[in-house]
């Protein structure tokens, strides 16, 4: 067991916030509890999450339908340990000491919920790995 310490900070962004970094930040928080600290943005956030995107994640048990898109800030990438990046290409501010991943992924938006469950079952796939990096 690792010597308590602060807890990692992730911060996922993509474009919309209403997709991808929606179901990735669900899936840390879910499966981390309270030992990392989640954030999600977007560089163009949506007006609300893709409705195929609630639905895929209700049918694995994480509930994202009160969830809103939020505006990527400064202050969020500063404030983050990791900034895992989802094909907002330049739009996301860079700072030094930050660790930096770019998961390139297919776009839920305008998809069907069949079209995103096979995003969601890499995203998680991610996540995992993510979290075990993060606190082993």
């Amino acid at each position: 067991m690792t010597a308590p310490g602060p807890r990692p900070s992730v911060l996922f962004v993509c474009v919309h916030n209403a997709g991808r970094s929606q179901m990735a930040a669900a899936f840390l928080a879910h499966l981390a509890g309270d030992r990392v600290e989640v954030r999600s943005a977007g560089s163009a956030p949506a007006d609300s999450v893709n409705p195929a995107v609630v639905e895929a994640m209700k049918e694995v048990g994480i509930d994202i339908s009160t969830e809103t898109p939020k505006v990527l800030t400064a202050d969020a990438v500063q404030a983050s340990d990791v900034v895992i990046t989802m094909g907002c290409g330049d739009a996301c501010p860079v700072f030094p000491g930050r660790r930096y991943l770019d998961w390139q992924l297919d776009d839920p938006a305008g998809q069907g919920v069949d079209a995103v469950r096979p995003i969601r079952n890499e995203i998680e796939r991610r996540v995992r790995g993510l979290l075990t990096e993060l606190t082993d």
